[in-house]
């Protein structure tokens, strides 16, 4: 089972990676160290591959640092749900392939355990099965391939754009 993250609403991108841990001002190697580093010290050692974060809305408001996101990607986060994100952050969370659900689920405890099924939109827990807002299939390609780069390396074309 994977561990779920509550974090509350307006989580901004320099909450998530602040400015001063930018890969051009550290590494890119390094960005897997810094999510959250600030604002709860204890993510980033201790969150594992599939770990979920719920969150409240506007998830990932702020700057439009692509980094951000992609520090969530390195260090394997599962999926974010959460009942509304910033429109930037979602596109690039999209671009990077990170499952992203809008869904209210404030009941749920941080570090209560959980298994989520990106491509059928179902969210196990102690709770039982909840299914949240089916995402479009063209969305699930594109978090199936790891990104929008890498479905487009696979498949000459991007999702919805006929085939050459």
């Amino acid at each position: 089972m994977s561990r779920i993250w509550r974090f509350g609403d307006d989580v901004n991108t320099d909450q998530i990676v602040p400015g001063r841990y930018a890969p051009y001002m550290t590494s890119e190697a390094e960005l897997r160290k810094y999510p959250f580093i600030e604002a709860r010290p204890e993510f980033a050692p201790g969150v594992q591959p599939g770990d979920i974060i719920v969150a409240g809305r506007n998830f990932g408001c702020g700057s439009s640092r692509e980094y951000a996101p992609q520090a969530l990607k390195l260090v394997g986060v599962g999926a974010i749900i959460a009942p509304s994100f910033a429109r930037i952050f979602y596109r690039n969370a999209l671009n990077l392939g990170i499952p992203l659900f809008e869904a209210d689920l404030d009941w749920l405890s941080d570090g209560a355990e959980a298994q989520i099924d990106s491509g059928s939109g179902v969210l196990h827990t102690s709770r039982g099965a909840i299914q949240l807002p089916q995402p479009p299939t063209w969305m699930q390609e594109i978090w199936q391939a790891g990104g929008i780069v890498p479905y487009f390396r696979e498949h000459g074309r991007f999702p919805g754009e006929a085939a050459r």
